[in-house]
């Protein structure tokens, strides 16, 4: 037999707090948590329209975010325009090897893993499968805790920008493509927002 779900206890929880509230089954627009007072709601599944438009907006970003430079160097004399996966390339030869693993895994790995699972979460959702409900919620709360940290390659571009001009040596300028990376991190944190982590568990009434 399966546990008892918080609509069948008339319960429902508050999504700023986390107060467990008492709840009537409605999602009128006049209840509130009894701690921060903050408006109460059910399972949000009207949203994951929007939570797959903004996935799909991400990806057609990160098209340009690769293909286009994101920053331009000038070192000792030589200047050139570099895309991410050249960026990370020219780290690496240069023998800044902590530098390229940042970037390559903040630029490629995060983003490509974001949605994929995001992908898998609302296809799941969609379908309202039984298959590893568990492990889905645990890649939800991974791509939480991954969102506040995939704005690091942006971050090294700029502190490697500030450290070669610091030094004299050259000129480290930002180009259009880090804006469509900027576009992607922003895109897919506010898609992983809009779906609500509940839908989940449901079609498991039985």
């Amino acid at each position: 037999m399966l546990p008892p779900r918080a609509s069948h206890m008339g319960l429902v929880r508050c999504h700023v707090c986390g107060m467990s509230c008492e709840s009537d089954g409605t999602d009128a627009s006049d209840r509130r948590c009894g701690r921060c007072d903050a408006p109460l709601h059910g399972v949000r599944g009207d949203r994951m329209g929007a939570s797959c438009a903004l996935l799909l907006a991400a990806l057609i970003c990160y098209v340009p975010a690769n293909i286009m430079p994101v920053m331009y160097t000038q070192l000792l004399g030589r200047g050139s325009e570099n895309t991410i996966l050249q960026g990370v390339a020219e780290f690496w030869r240069s023998g800044s090897y902590g530098i390229a693993l940042v970037i390559f895994v903040a630029s490629v790995a995060v983003p490509c893993t974001k949605f994929m699972t995001l992908g898998l979460l609302l296809i799941g959702a969609q379908r309202k499968t039984p298959w590893k409900r568990r492990e889905r919620a645990v890649l939800y709360r991974l791509v939480e805790i991954v969102g506040y940290w995939s704005m690091l390659d942006v971050l090294v571009v700029a502190v490697v920008a500030a450290l070669v001009k610091f030094g004299a040596l050259g000129d480290v300028e930002p180009r259009v493509g880090i804006l469509f990376f900027g576009a992607v991190v922003i895109l897919t944190m506010l898609s992983a927002m809009q779906f609500d982590p509940r839908l989940t568990w449901s079609g498991d009434e039985s």
